[in-house]
């Protein structure tokens, strides 16, 4: 049985509990950098290190190597971790200089992230649809097709969706209220007809099957109105994976459900782009929807997919063509 976490116990508690007040006061959440402080934490106390001043480089390169990541981005997110930690420290005047020396890994090639397009995404509702109820969860196809469609539909991180009450649906203004995102500030997301008559559809199933649509309850609720989480609506996308007969192109990632996210904000570029539309001066307008701090943030979604390539490339033509004027000379 996995012991209860009480609290900090190292020579570092002090020090991790400030670094954490200092970022979450910034409006980070740190929850995955709190975890690995934990296992840090916990490593130092194990390990008999008794003072801030015995952590040694080669405390940190043991304590990285206690913890095998197979990939690069893994390893350098553990590794970064621990290093803004010491640099903080060193800024504070508690240490004069940081004990972290471990190289960063450096990454191999990256595969580009599985998109979505319509009829994949909407194949992916129609699976979702066809999962059976049991006797603990009652509307159990309807509940996934209807998060799923919010994913794709509207570019929300899982946690939103999790977290989502009925309050937060506005059906007047016709939006999302999207409350405590990855920057624990809220932000309005906007949906159109289709959407709303999904949501409303949905709403009236749950009514009849006598589930709490109060306000105060969790739009995605299987038991005892607490949200589904996060994690069980991962497991059952890749449970429903196979069932989509998807072909993934070499040099693609398999799908995983952030791809959903990244679809739209690909999706929504191509559209741009089919339409005559700059992406640079509506790439604000995109950032803003999804909840990003600043565009570069955005930038990460854009994958240049074939679709996207062919269309920017015609984009490119129809501007470089010479004009008749030119021709003729």
């Amino acid at each position: 049985m996995k012991a209860k976490w009480t609290g900090f116990v190292s020579c570092l508690s002090e020090s991790i509990e400030g670094f954490l007040e200092h970022k979450r006061a910034l409006g980070h959440k740190y929850l995955t950098e709190e975890s690995v402080f934990r296992l840090f934490d916990r490593y130092l106390t194990k390990g008999g290190v008794n003072s801030v001043a015995e952590i040694t480089p080669e405390i940190i390169e043991k304590f990285l190597a206690s913890r095998p990541r197979i990939q690069p981005c893994s390893y350098n997110h553990l590794l970064g971790v621990v290093r803004c930690l010491f640099d903080w420290l060193v800024g504070q005047g508690v240490l004069l200089q940081s004990p972290v020396n471990a190289k960063r890994r450096r990454k191999t090639a990256q595969q580009i992230p599985f998109i979505f397009n319509a009829e994949q995404a909407r194949t992916l509702l129609e699976v979702a649809s066809s999962l059976a109820d049991n006797p603990r969860v009652l509307l159990r196809g309807i509940t996934y097709k209807m998060i799923f469609a919010l994913l794709f539909g509207l570019g929300l991180r899982v946690g939103e969706v999790s977290r989502l009450c009925w309050k937060d649906v506005d059906f007047v203004r016709h939006l999302l209220v999207i409350r405590q995102t990855k920057f624990a500030k809220d932000r309005l997301v906007p949906f159109g007809p289709r959407m709303e008559n999904q949501l409303q559809d949905y709403r009236l199933c749950c009514k009849k099957r006598k589930r709490k649509v109060i306000p105060e309850s969790s739009v995605f609720s299987f038991t005892r109105d607490k949200p589904i989480h996060p994690t069980t609506i991962s497991q059952t996308f890749h449970h429903l994976l196979p069932l989509l007969k998807l072909n993934v192109p070499p040099g693609v990632r398999t799908p995983c459900l952030h791809n959903l996210r990244h679809s739209f904000a690909v999706c929504t570029l191509l559209r741009w782009y089919r339409n005559g539309i700059d992406p640079q001066k509506r790439l604000i307008h995109l950032s803003t929807f999804l909840g990003h701090v600043d565009p570069a943030s955005t930038a990460v979604y854009l994958t240049i997919t074939a679709d996207l390539l062919r269309e920017a490339s015609h984009r490119f033509e129809q501007y470089a063509a010479p004009t008749g004027e030119e021709v003729r000379q």
